[in-house]
C-alpha cells in the first residue's frame, strides 16, 4: 500500500496564501502523476492541479495564475502553493498519486488518495 499524508491547510483571510504538502510513503517504485483535488460542502470533488513525472502541469481554470503545483521526486512529495486565495477556494483539499509499487514481491500499479486537509478562506 502507498499512503499519502497531506499537511499545510488552515484558515486564512481572502488574498492570503497557503502552501499544501503531500508526502507519499510505502514500497514505491515510481510515481507517475501527482495531483490535488478539492471538495466543498455540497459539491462534487473537482480537479485543482496535476503534475506528471515529466513536470507537465494542468490546472483548473478557476485557479490558473494563482496556484502553482510542484513536486520533489527525491522526497515523493507534491506541493500546492496557493496565492490570492478567495472564499470560494474553501474546501477539503485531497492529494492523489498513481504509479508502481512493490506488493508481495511483485511490482503492481497503485492509485492512492490522502485523507484531505481543510482550507478555509474568510472574506
Amino acid at each position: 500500500q502507498v499512503q499519502l499524508a497531506e499537511s499545510g491547510g488552515g484558515l486564512v483571510h481572502a488574498g492570503g496564501s497557503l502552501r499544501l504538502s503531500c508526502a507519499a510513503s510505502g514500497s514505491i517504485v515510481s510515481i507517475n502523476t501527482m495531483g490535488w483535488y478539492r471538495q466543498a460542502p455540497g459539491k462534487q470533488r473537482e480537479l485543482v492541479a496535476t503534475i506528471t513525472n515529466a513536470d507537465t502541469t494542468n490546472y483548473a481554470n478557476s485557479v490558473k495564475g494563482r496556484f502553482t503545483i510542484s513536486r520533489d521526486n527525491a522526497k515523493n512529495t507534491v506541493y500546492l502553493q496557493m496565492n490570492s486565495l478567495k472564499p470560494e477556494d474553501t474546501a477539503v483539499y485531497v492529494c492523489n498519486a498513481d504509479g508502481k509499487h512493490y506488493t508481495a514481491g511483485i511490482v503492481r500499479a497503485f492509485g492512492s488518495w490522502g485523507q484531505g486537509t481543510q482550507v478555509t478562506v474568510s472574506s
